[in-house]
């Protein structure tokens, strides 16, 4: 069995709508790169995958096509996204000396139907996993983050990835109620992209905007003064300009989402059972996923919902590193392993 461990290793993989990150058993997070690929369409080729191809982004020929693979948190192109994953688990095969993945973990949103699970469970084994089994990302990240998730308390988690926010509250290994939205980092973007073309009559790419989300973007008013010179196309000359753009313009860009994101938290709470919104004043509410790095986005939530908001540590990696725990022990975690079935979904 010791000679065969040296050949055979479990993962664990967060595939997401902005960037998929691959933990290994015994190595830990060994990919980190955005969910994309560049594809030849005369050709059918791969050109570049992750971020080779993000460097590619809104800059390729008409024969060539950026495609990102994932919708919202579920797999649109299966083929695709089958090929990104062979792509990063190849990679990591060529550095080491095993053929094949015994185990792998795979953190999905909550909301998925049982066709886009198995879809999810197909595109893993075809990349060459043995078996899979799925975790929801709201208890990875509480796993990641070392919270509670088996007591009987409450952990709040607002995971604001690149395609979805999953708000979901978690007690005894389980989300006891949870809802994903379709409102997360890529429709900051858009409406950075948006407000830009409005107000400015500028036209500008999604790297730029999320450069300008980065950058300068928060979710209440900073002390400091930012700014930012944007490069884009006039519409009305259909020439290069470049304009100043403020911290205030991002923020009036993204507010009505970031508001959106709030009232959905609130009417979770209300649908939550008593104890547990009691438990809530005691233990705060913990954000996570790269949305969670927006300035302030902390203060913002606290000040909205009254509970003491905390951004969890590395919030990129939360979710990763949540199904690595799971892995170097899958014996403790069994429980959660087999108990992962959907929660109660709140229609809203």
């Amino acid at each position: 069995m010791g000679l065969l461990d040296n050949f055979y290793k479990n993962i664990g993989i967060d595939l997401g709508t902005a960037n998929t990150l691959l933990y290994l058993e015994g190595r830990g997070i060994v990919v980190q790169e955005p969910t994309l690929v560049s594809l030849n369409n005369r050709t059918g080729q791969i050109l570049a995958v992750g971020e080779e191809a993000k460097k590619m982004l809104d800059r390729t020929p008409a024969h060539i096509t950026t495609i990102k693979p994932l919708m919202n948190g579920v797999i649109s192109d299966f083929e695709t996204t089958q090929e990104i994953l062979r792509y990063f688990l190849h990679k990591i095969k060529n550095q080491s000396f095993w053929s094949r993945y015994k185990t792998a973990l795979v953190a999905i949103p909550t909301n998925l139907t049982e066709v886009e699970r198995k879809s999810v469970e197909d595109v893993t084994i075809a990349a060459g996993a043995g078996r899979v089994f799925l975790v929801e990302e709201p208890i990875a990240t509480a796993i990641g983050a070392r919270l509670p998730v088996e007591e009987a308390t409450t952990n709040m988690i607002i995971n604001i990835g690149g395609g979805t926010t999953e708000i979901s509250i978690i007690s005894v290994g389980g989300a006891v109620i949870s809802k994903s939205l379709k409102i997360a980092g890529q429709k900051l973007n858009d409406d950075i992209s948006k407000f830009v073309k409005e107000e400015f009559k500028l036209l500008i790419g999604e790297p730029t905007a999320e450069e300008l989300k980065i950058n300068i973007g928060s979710a209440i008013g900073v002390e400091e003064k930012l700014e930012m010179p944007v490069r884009g196309r006039d519409m009305a000359t259909g020439l290069p300009r470049e304009v100043v753009v403020k911290n205030t313009h991002i923020r009036a860009a993204i507010h009505r989402s970031l508001k959106a994101i709030v009232e959905e938290t609130k009417t979770l709470i209300e649908s939550t059972p008593p104890e547990l919104v009691g438990d809530m004043l005691t233990r705060g509410i913990y954000l996570a996923g790269g949305g969670s790095l927006l300035r302030g986005l902390d203060k913002f939530v606290e000040k909205e919902v009254t509970v003491k908001t905390t951004v969890v540590d590395d919030p990129l990696t939360s979710v990763v590193r949540g199904l690595g725990v799971i892995l170097e022990d899958m014996n403790k975690y069994d429980a959660i392993l087999s108990n992962q079935q959907k929660p109660k979904q709140v229609n809203l």
